[in-house]
């Protein structure tokens, strides 16, 4: 059925981007099918066109029932970035369960303590302190002789990807004992400088790190990982008179072990210097730390795309030895609920620009598991703009998870208004050939304009989807044929 001028407008209620609304109203009639439509809808062309990407932008679009409204290009394989955190939560929720909690513990085994993590992303500096209280408090006899930290309870991981720079702070290493998402706090003023395990109310200093600023122009961070320390350097004419940026950490075991000791210290518990333990605890049990269900977990990872975050529930999840054997574990289990879907998983957070996905397998993914698995209570809520790039008021609801690399933008999930329209969508933008040239590099150039323009379309896309739909569209029936399986 076509809809006509005074209907389309009606069906509206949105506030358009500038140029899009004469795009929309074309003749009755006149508006092309796009490859994977049902029949006239809203063309995306001139909004593509505009935007001026080069390489690829694909999407699919469907109903609230699942029924295939429009797609671009829908089975082209592209980089997923942190969409890919879709698969993983989706995944970690189904695997583990939704109140799952990780717990780091304190033992005491003779005249060793014993500090264990078990896999908990969002320990902070805060939470370690409540652990050591109540260590403190339950330690029996003499001061320890020995001190060791375990992180055994995940496989061990130099860092999240090799293709990244080494200073970036979303790409630290990894390990069963995290904290602080494994990065230290690095802040500068006049020529003096600091590194801290920042927590909101308590950042005491980390010793098993290092940093000296150095007479050179590029790099602007150098590491060295060679010496008892983690050692760092930042160029001279890149500090400024003060600042501050956080830095990734390698040894994450002697990090925590170094905060909790000081820690300790301060409730009348002296430990020595922390060692890094090969083997699983003994002994008795004497504090534990338990997390927030996996459920909030999940909700605070989408929200923040947290790498570190991603890769641990998706490890813990498929019980992998290796990352690359549970991202093929995920691949696996995503296999079975969309057999006739081509992707390929080389982590769980999407930072390797390995990744390979199609904007079908996250459109049929979020309709078919989204709704089951309560995946728009946890999603981000995208704020729509006006042409100034300002957050504005609009009767559209978008909840969806970015995507970002360099020349690369994404965004899936759904969008809905208070009259009953609602898509469910994904859209996969990006430039092949500039992301390639620019592999790991932190903002090189052309980078936001880019992705700006990226999200322009993303939005004018979601405009024109919703603005097309009859309000209170009535679902199909659910058949084989019109449900995304």
């Amino acid at each position: 059925m076509s809809l006509s001028r005074r209907q389309l407008l009606a069906g509206f209620g949105v506030a358009m981007l500038p140029g899009l609304l004469p795009t929309l109203l074309r003749a009755e009639g006149a508006m092309p099918a796009v490859s994977g439509a049902p029949g006239p809808f809203f063309d995306p062309e001139p909004l593509i066109a505009k935007a001026k990407l080069g390489g690829e932008v694909s999407f699919v679009v469907t109903d609230a029932s699942g029924k295939v409204l429009s797609s671009r290009h829908a089975d082209q394989v592209m980089a997923p970035a942190s969409t890919l955190k879709i698969v993983t939560a989706l995944y970690a929720l189904e695997k583990l369960g939704p109140d799952h909690r990780f717990v780091t513990r304190v033992w005491q085994d003779g005249d060793t303590l014993i500090l264990a993590g078990g896999g908990d992303p969002l320990l902070d500096t805060d939470g370690l302190a409540k652990l050591a209280v109540t260590a403190a408090k339950a330690w029996q006899g003499a001061a320890p002789k020995r001190f060791v930290v375990w992180g055994g309870a995940l496989p061990q991981l130099e860092r999240i990807s090799s293709e990244q720079d080494e200073y970036l702070p979303y790409n630290p290493s990894l390990s069963g004992m995290i904290l602080n998402f494994n990065r230290v706090h690095l802040n500068w003023r006049q020529g003096q400088m600091s590194l801290e395990a920042r927590g909101r109310s308590q950042s005491p200093r980390a010793y098993t790190i290092s940093v000296g600023a150095a007479d050179r122009a590029k790099p602007i961070f150098t590491y060295d990982g060679s010496g008892k320390t983690e050692a760092w350097t930042i160029a001279r004419g890149a500090m400024g008179k003060s600042g501050s940026r956080w830095l990734p950490v390698r040894r994450p075991e002697l990090y925590a072990g170094d905060v909790f000791q000081t820690l300790c210290r301060a409730k009348g518990l002296v430990l020595p210097t922390p060692e890094v333990a090969t083997l699983a605890p003994t002994g008795a049990e004497i504090a534990r730390r338990e997390s927030e269900p996996l459920s909030g977990i999940v909700k605070g990872m989408l929200k923040y795309s947290t790498n570190v975050t991603a890769e641990v529930i998706g490890i813990a999840a498929s019980g992998a030895a290796s990352p690359t054997a549970s991202a093929a574990a995920m691949g696996d289990w995503l296999r079975g609920l969309l057999p006739d879907q081509q992707f390929t998983f080389h982590d769980h957070s999407g930072l390797s620009a390995q990744n390979r996905v199609s904007a079908m397998t996250l459109a049929r993914l979020v309709a078919q598991e989204g709704s089951k698995r309560g995946l728009d209570d946890v999603l981000k809520h995208i704020p729509l703009r006006d042409e100034k790039g300002k957050s504005k008021e609009s009767p559209i609801e978008v909840l969806a998870k970015t995507g970002t690399l360099n020349f690369v933008s994404n965004l899936a999930g759904f969008a809905r208004t208070s009259d009953g329209r609602e898509v469910v969508f994904a859209i996969l933008t990006g430039d092949e050939a500039r992301r390639a040239a620019t592999e790991g590099q932190e903002l090189p150039d052309g980078v936001s304009t880019w992705t700006r323009r990226s999200k322009v379309l993303q939005q004018g896309l979601i405009e024109g989807w919703i603005g097309v739909l009859p309000a209170q569209i009535a679902a199909p029936a659910v058949t084989s044929e019109t449900v995304i399986r």
